[in-house]
């Protein structure tokens, strides 16, 4: 009956936006957390200075906007969710292996200039970037990827881009402002950092399956009429 063709599509479009909601709220948290909680670890070696801030927020821009066109790129190539997984779990264990891996790299910034001699003042800006695009900058890519993939799944016709659009980057943006409170009010207070890389680092984890659990609520609209979405 049309009534029950009418109520299955209002599901299956109810189902597909919150999902996609779920998922990029999730992502955006992950990415503030990251960068609130990453400036308060790089401090530890290159000093709590405002060149430790900028870079921590420099290096999370530049991965917001490599993740926003890759992702975009991907999602016209792939249209589906699952893929996901194969960024996801690798970023996941990147952001786990922090607290165990992160002070070689550091190590290996700072100690490659002479002990006896005082570090120029444009490498006392730079290296707190290099940290950090070290660190940071691989699995804020991936995290950032979800945005414009969740549009180009969630968006069923030409005329529905900008609602679709619009409601995926508020979900994200308030993800993010989720993350900014939730780092500096009650993780920073209640958790050691390499706790806090490891709890974001299975999350993301966890982002990825539920990209497979999920795949089925975020196919390409033609998939819910029988159509075979483009490889």
């Amino acid at each position: 009956m049309p009534f029950d063709g009418l109520r299955l599509g209002r599901y299956a479009r109810c189902m597909r936006n919150t999902a996609a909601a779920a998922l990029v709220f999730l992502g955006g948290f992950i990415i503030m957390v990251l960068e609130i909680i990453g400036a308060r670890f790089l401090a530890k070696d290159f000093g709590s200075s405002f060149h430790v801030w900028v870079s921590q927020i420099g290096v999370v821009l530049i991965a917001l906007a490599l993740g926003y066109y890759l992702g975009g790129a991907l999602a016209d190539r792939w249209q589906r969710l699952w893929i996901l997984i194969v960024l996801l779990v690798p970023a996941g264990l990147v952001l786990w292996l922090i607290p165990n891996c992160a002070v070689w790299l550091i190590d290996a910034i700072i100690s490659r200039h002479p002990a006896d001699q005082p570090i120029p003042l444009l490498w006392q800006k730079l290296d707190p970037v290099l940290g950090s695009a070290l660190i940071f900058l691989m699995p804020c890519v991936v995290l950032a990827m979800l945005s414009p993939y969740m549009i180009r799944l969630s968006t069923e016709t030409l005329a529905q881009v900008g609602r679709s659009s619009g409601f995926i980057i508020a979900a994200s943006t308030l993800g993010s402002i989720a993350g900014v409170f939730v780092a500096g009010f009650v993780l920073i207070d209640q958790m050691k950092l390499s706790h806090i890389f490891r709890v974001m680092g299975g999350l993301t984890v966890l982002l990825g399956l539920l990209c497979v659990g999920l795949d089925r609520f975020l196919r390409p609209a033609g998939a819910w009429t029988g159509k075979e979405p483009t490889r």
